[in-house]
């Protein structure tokens, strides 16, 4: 054999083996069987707990709490229940898929939906990178409440009985129904 033929067997074994090892490695990078691959990350409703209300300046009117590993909502009292929290409602996860029902945004750029089974409330949370970029929201979170959609803001929650059903904006503060302070 030629010192020519010879070195062209040796370059077509080096680039046979080559072609061969790529091949496997990119065949076996296509068969990912992980469990990961396959289930969709739930999400985390955390982001939920707190309360809210419609206007930055107003107190909490809304409280959303995990209890009993379920998510529940509670209003706030008029001054006359002598309690500032009404008995929790169950809330529900709601499908992304759902969201165009509620909200006029896309379903991409929101995270997470929860809402009463009744759907009378739902609350959604943006994407933060997203709430930066667009002008009509100052807020991470939307509110649907029978029929209509707003922003609403996280805020404290407090113990403080307020007299909401009259005029929110005079912050009056009625009584301190926790018997603790």
């Amino acid at each position: 054999m030629s010192l020519r033929s010879n070195l062209f067997n040796k370059r077509l074994t080096y680039l046979m083996l080559s072609v061969t090892a790529s091949s496997a490695i990119f065949l076996s990078a296509c068969n990912d069987t992980s469990p990961q691959a396959d289930t969709e990350v739930a999400a985390d409703l955390s982001v939920f707990e707190g309360c809210y209300t419609v206007s930055q300046d107003e107190p909490a009117q809304i409280k959303i709490s995990q209890q009993n590993d379920t998510w529940v909502m509670q209003m706030k009292e008029p001054v006359t229940a002598k309690r500032v929290w009404d008995n929790p409602e169950p809330l529900e996860v709601i499908e992304n898929s759902d969201i165009p029902q509620f909200f006029s945004i896309d379903p991409d750029n929101v995270d997470a939906v929860i809402g009463r089974p009744d759907r009378v409330l739902i609350l959604a949370h943006v994407k933060p990178a997203y709430a930066n970029i667009d002008p009509l929201l100052d807020s991470e979170y939307l509110s649907y409440i029978y029929r209509g959609a707003n922003t609403i803001y996280r805020v404290e929650c407090d113990e403080v009985n307020t007299d909401i059903l009259a005029n929110p904006h005079a912050n009056l503060v009625i009584d301190n129904v926790d018997d603790s302070i």
